[in-house]
């Protein structure tokens, strides 16, 4: 049994998609598939189908079934979760993803899917880069039922921002998005893996084939009231809390700073610079779990940004 006075690193699985690229391998130094569109290297997964290893060793599903209140704290020995209930990601879009949404609770168990809500923190982001949330201003149900049912381009009635590094987005479940070409993303999300594809821009699969459409479930699932989301900037990026999680992006320097607040732990990334643990060194890319038990600190000798993942709090 690990005695819980040093961080646990997880092992990334790394998924080709057809609007993924090789970013994460020039980005982070991920030891990506050569020739393979990596569109999402998962970081912390606990699914039948994805399963996070630490070290080697130990599974997440293990460490949340097993030492729930040793690893997660507090907050974790609340949950009621079977499974640790976030999915944390980080993306890289080459090219446009398809407009897409993703169903809320009161939807999902009746499509026989799964509800998700996100939040996207933007890394890095080519010149004139942009995504979409949300419906332009003056865009109906009807009117956008019949833009998809004529084959129409859709993306001129959702509302398009444009982003930079060190800016975030909150994506509750039920708004429509899209990410366009050229954007470096850490999405923290409720472990779900359904997405309903609105639309696609005609385009292939990686098998050659056109990818599926989920118009009804999309249509049953959109907020129709959510119109023209801001971006969230400066602080307002770095501290974003949701019924289905918490996060923090926090600066690290010389002097130690507590991994997590007395009694919790979880997740934490390095999406710059190296960042001392105990007795270990994490570079940027890296995700490891820091223990409630082990009241870990954090040091940085050159200075680091590291996203902090919890549970929500009360």
């Amino acid at each position: 049994m690990p005695t819980w006075d040093e961080p646990l690193a997880f092992q990334p699985i790394f998924v080709p998609r057809v609007w993924g690229g090789q970013r994460l391998r020039e980005h982070f130094g991920k030891a990506l598939p050569e020739d393979e569109p990596i569109g999402e290297s998962w970081e912390v997964v606990d699914r039948d189908d994805a399963q996070s290893t630490l070290d080697g060793e130990l599974t997440l599903g293990e460490l949340w079934a097993e030492h729930r209140r040793d690893v997660f704290g507090e907050r974790g020995a609340r949950s009621e979760s079977e499974r640790y209930p976030l999915l944390i990601k980080l993306l890289d879009a080459r090219e446009s993803l398809s407009v897409q949404v993703h169903p809320p609770a009161h939807r999902a168990a009746a499509l026989g899917g799964e509800p998700k809500s996100e939040a996207w923190l933007f890394l890095d982001a080519d010149p004139g880069a942009f995504v979409y949330a949300g419906l332009a201003e003056g865009v109906t149900a009807e009117g956008f039922a019949e833009a998809l049912q004529s084959g129409d381009e859709v993306t001129r009635m959702l509302h398009r921002l444009d982003v930079e590094p060190d800016t975030a987005l909150y994506l509750p479940s039920g708004r429509v998005h899209a990410i366009g070409p050229g954007c470096l993303i850490a999405e923290v999300q409720q472990s779900s893996d359904t997405t309903y594809r609105v639309w696609d821009y005609g385009r292939p699969g990686l098998d050659g084939r056109p990818r599926e459409l989920h118009v009804e479930e999309s249509l049953a699932c959109l907020d129709w009231d959510d119109v023209e989301p801001g971006l969230l900037r400066h602080e307002d990026s770095r501290r974003i809390h949701t019924p289905y999680f918490e996060l923090e992006r926090l600066e690290i320097g010389h002097d130690r700073l507590p991994a997590f607040p007395e009694g919790e732990g979880g997740v934490l990334g390095v999406l710059r610079g190296e960042v001392s643990c105990a007795a270990r060194t994490f570079s940027a890319g890296d995700f490891f779990v820091a223990p409630a038990a082990g009241r870990l600190d954090l040091a940085s000798a050159t200075g680091a940004d590291v996203l902090r993942v919890m549970l929500p709090g009360d």
